[in-house]
């Protein structure tokens, strides 16, 4: 196990770097760019997220413009100069990415294009968010699924197993923005019942309540996001764990243990549990993964969450490439390292498992 994890993690340098490679070479020849953006803000024009004006753009008018930056194209020279010396576009293809690369092992992000703080502090400032709305989405996930699909197993075949099935199946079919916009409406926008706050993950007096009401105005912020983002991930963990528990139930040693007359619950809780619960205890940091990822950076756009999900937006909104990058090289860098977290955790819950022949 030992030369797996040492192996893993030399390939996660140069995963990072293969990451950055390409994502740099994507931004050189996408169009738009943040000379292009602050261009189309100076002549109060808007620029969509793929970098084409919008409408009332005078575009015939900036044919003749020349650059060798392809996020100017389209801007008076002058101007276009000022700003790629502004943002560092000034410099060679090849003196920017050898910069990058070796800032990034230093994990110096540099600072963001638009705000006066260093990348590093602006994801130090949102990870809490992310990092809370993952990690108590898993929770409910955990909680719910597993009780559930322990019980599915006891009950396959009958109509509490069928109609489960077809619960679960609907709720992970269900798009994750569209039931949070269905949530805003019947439980925060007012039109029917108002019982959450719209937005935010804490009031705007947070700071002078008391411990109570400091935990207590936390969770009513973060209650709708959570279940937002839980509602798909019931089906997948609630299906592994019946068939989990069916494929042990199903073996000779439990058929061996009725024989002799044990309890049903000693049977399930002492031989079932144990076995089937190691491949479910395994898999949390990849739903972890999932759940930080995936889920967290819709959620956070519709709720207006200042975590790393709508700082990359934002960022990709603005051209900020500084905080693309560094939020970009954060999210590798985590899934990374909950990747090995999840196969050495696989190792230790089960040491049948070799990963050193892989």
């Amino acid at each position: 196990m030992r030369s797996y994890i040492l192996k893993r993690l030399l390939l996660i340098p140069l995963t990072l770097l293969g990451i950055l490679t390409i994502n740099f070479a994507i931004i050189q020849l996408a169009p738009g760019g943040p000379v292009e953006y602050m261009m189309a803000k100076y002549r109060g024009m808007n620029v969509d997220a793929t970098g084409a004006f919008k409408a009332g753009a005078d575009i015939n008018a900036n044919q003749n413009a020349a650059s060798s930056y392809q996020g100017a194209s389209g801007v008076p020279e002058d101007m276009a100069e000022i700003l790629k010396k502004q943002f560092g576009f000034d410099k060679p293809l090849h003196e920017r990415y050898i910069k990058m690369i070796k800032d990034y092992a230093r994990f110096d992000f540099g600072k963001s294009y638009y705000q006066d703080k260093s990348v590093l502090t602006l994801i130090k400032e949102r990870m809490p968010v992310s990092v809370s709305l993952g990690l108590w989405s898993t929770l409910i996930i955990y909680l719910i699924s597993i009780p559930l699909g322990i019980k599915k197993a006891l009950k396959d075949g009958t109509k509490f197993d069928a109609y489960t099935t077809a619960l679960v199946i609907v709720g992970s079919a269900i798009p994750v923005f569209l039931f949070a916009v269905f949530l805003i409406v019947f439980f925060a926008g007012g039109t029917y019942f108002q019982f959450f706050p719209l937005r935010g993950l804490t009031s705007d007096n947070f700071e002078t309540l008391s411990m109570f009401g400091k935990i207590k105005d936390y969770f009513w912020h973060i209650t709708l996001p959570v279940l937002s983002i839980a509602i798909g991930g019931f089906a997948g963990l609630t299906m592994l764990t019946k068939n989990s528990f069916l494929d042990e139930l199903g073996k000779q040693y439990i058929l061996t243990a009725r024989a002799k007359g044990l309890d049903e619950n000693q049977i399930l809780y002492k031989h079932v549990f144990r076995n089937a619960m190691l491949i479910i205890i395994a898999g949390f940091p990849s739903l972890l993964i999932k759940m930080l990822f995936t889920g967290s950076v819709l959620i956070e756009v519709v709720f207006s969450l200042n975590g790393l999900g709508l700082l990359g937006y934002e960022a990709i909104m603005t051209r900020d490439y500084p905080v693309i990058f560094g939020t970009l090289y954060i999210f590798a860098l985590l899934g990374l390292v909950l990747k090995l977290l999840s196969d050495i955790t696989y190792s230790l819950v089960d040491p049948r498992i070799n990963f050193d022949k892989v």
